[in-house]
């Protein structure tokens, strides 16, 4: 529901509301915003963040919603004192600007679920961002908006004082679920924009009885019924893996599952770019053209030609389109119930199988431990990938304790049976640095296994460090390939790198309060008394 606020004041700035996205490309690259690309994407620099920044995240404490949060490092709490200062310096700053642009759309394709999101920017770039990445309200709407959430992007500010607004350094995204405002200061990387509704996203559905999901979604493009999602940290391929050439993109990020089915909470894309190409990616680089939008990314200085193997500005380069640029998007993005759910760990210790079939109890510890690897850039300070814990493959997005929403996983697996996965998109025949990540042709061949139903029938061994079924035989994938055990050359050394990634599961679980069946289902080389 809409919180009844007065009016955002921005003095005399004259604020340019809905434009179409041809408008704001012209704004951009009169306002030296950006460069247009050869393939016609807006190519934009975000500064010296091009990563999140999770420790400069915090969230209002007030007594409305204090009792529902899982404080800690991920939700630090501010003061509502500390937010209003901030915020009111946010518009003082926003006021200051001779335009200020607004968008006006939802988050939620299932109308029963969406919120309406109002974003203020000072860059027009960011407007096209917002654009691409919401869902747009149709023009017969606009006279009439009210919005649910409202974003105040002031990342031009810098402040001086940190500490007297409560904060660590000059960079802010401060988020309040009762005043329902998101307040951005100190960054202009675009991603904290979306990923403050996603946060958003996750208090409310809960308690319209949607399961909110960190993940891609597609359907196979004959058969309806043959739902899949693809949950996983930014980086695993979730966007890879969802655009499919056989499949209907539902989204690639962000999801909901309600009791009719999954619905995409987004509009737009927002992938992954560095050592992109047009054979191993078609979808993707199809979709980068006008109205798209490219995030750090090395353009030739003559030719305007992207390169996407460099890194010169970010490991973490983005490209930014809307769903309907990928050739077989379904429109509206919503879909029936998943047949098959897939959980996606970049494992950089490289001893996880690199296909999994999980029973229901091996499902729910997975997804509460979300093991993955943190990959460059996709956080600041982030250099190289580590092994990272973050619960149900999305622990910086969740307000809520994590076992609200494995719960919700745990019912909606039950009562539509659907199969549950575990693929590891990162290393094998050793650790990071010295082994390498698996192909991506074997990667595909799993999950096209997984999609037509004949990986469900296989014959499965059990691997004897982490108790996960893995099959004997997947067509199109080396036999040697599916034991990780037997790419490693020093096979005691992949026994005590395996050991320790397990151990590494037990002492992880002890943050969350799981059933004794659930415990079970942990690796059995470490199970506790």
């Amino acid at each position: 529901m809409a919180l009844v606020t007065a009016p955002l004041n921005f003095g005399s700035a004259t604020i340019h509301a809905n434009l179409a996205s041809a408008l704001l490309v012209e704004s951009a690259l009169r306002r030296g915003e950006g460069v247009l690309a050869s393939n016609g994407a807006l190519q934009c620099d975000t500064g010296a963040r091009t990563g999140r920044s999770p420790d400069d995240k915090y969230l209002e404490d007030t007594a409305g919603i204090h009792a529902n949060i899982h404080w800690g490092k991920v939700n630090q709490p501010i003061s509502p004192e500390n937010f209003e200062k901030l915020k009111v310096a946010a518009l003082a700053h926003l006021s200051a600007q001779t335009d200020i642009y607004r968008f006006d759309g939802y988050a939620g394709a299932d109308p029963k679920f969406r919120l309406k999101v109002s974003v203020f920017t000072e860059k027009a770039w960011h407007s096209l961002f917002a654009k691409t990445l919401f869902l747009n309200a149709q023009q017969e709407e606009l006279a009439t908006f009210k919005s649910d959430w409202t974003i105040i992007n002031a990342c031009g500010l810098k402040l001086t004082d940190p500490a007297a607004f409560g904060l660590k350094t000059n960079i802010g995204i401060v988020q309040s679920l009762e005043k329902r405002t998101v307040v951005i200061v100190g960054t202009e990387y675009a991603g904290e924009m979306k990923k403050s509704i996603f946060f958003a996203m996750n208090y409310d559905l809960p308690d319209m009885g949607v399961f909110p999901m960190h993940c891609s979604c597609n359907v196979d493009r004959k058969d309806d019924a043959n739902v899949a999602l693809f949950f996983g940290l930014s980086g695993t391929g979730k966007t890879t893996l969802s655009a499919d050439p056989n499949r209907d993109l539902v989204g690639d990020d962000e999801h909901g599952w309600s009791s009719t089915g999954v619905f995409n909470i987004e509009g737009g894309c927002y992938a992954k770019c560095i050592k992109l190409s047009k054979e191993g990616e078609p979808e993707i680089w199809n979709a980068i053209k006008f109205g798209s939008v490219l995030e750090n990314v090395v353009l030739d200085a003559k030719t305007r030609v992207p390169d996407f193997d460099s890194a010169a500005k970010a490991e973490n380069t983005r490209v930014t389109y809307p769903v309907s640029y990928i050739a077989h998007a379904k429109t509206p993005s919503v879909a029936s119930h998943p047949k098959n759910v897939v959980f996606l760990s970049a494992d950089a210790f490289g001893v996880l199988p690199p296909v999994s079939k999980l029973s229901p109890e091996q499902a729910m510890y997975y997804f509460l431990n979300g093991y993955t690897s943190k990959l460059a850039g996709t956080e600041a300070g982030v250099k190289e990938p580590q092994p990272n814990f973050s619960p149900c493959f999305g622990g910086p997005f969740l307000p809520r304790a994590p076992m609200v929403y494995a719960e919700l996983l745990a019912d909606r697996i039950r009562t539509h049976g659907a199969n549950v996965w575990l693929l590891n998109t990162g290393w094998t025949a050793g650790p990071y640095g010295v082994g390498h990540r698996f192909k991506l042709a074997y990667t595909r061949a799993f999950v096209t296994a997984i999609l037509n139903g004949s990986l469900a029938k296989a014959t499965f061994e059990t691997h004897p460090i982490f108790g996960l079924s893995i099959p004997t035989a997947v067509e199109g994938v080396p036999s040697d390939v599916l034991n990780p055990r037997n790419t490693w050359a020093d096979k005691a050394a992949y026994d005590a790198k395996a050991s320790e990634l397990a151990k590494k599961f037990r002492e992880n679980e002890s943050k969350f309060k799981m059933s004794d069946a659930v415990i079970a289902a942990g690796p059995p080389v470490f199970v506790m008394a």
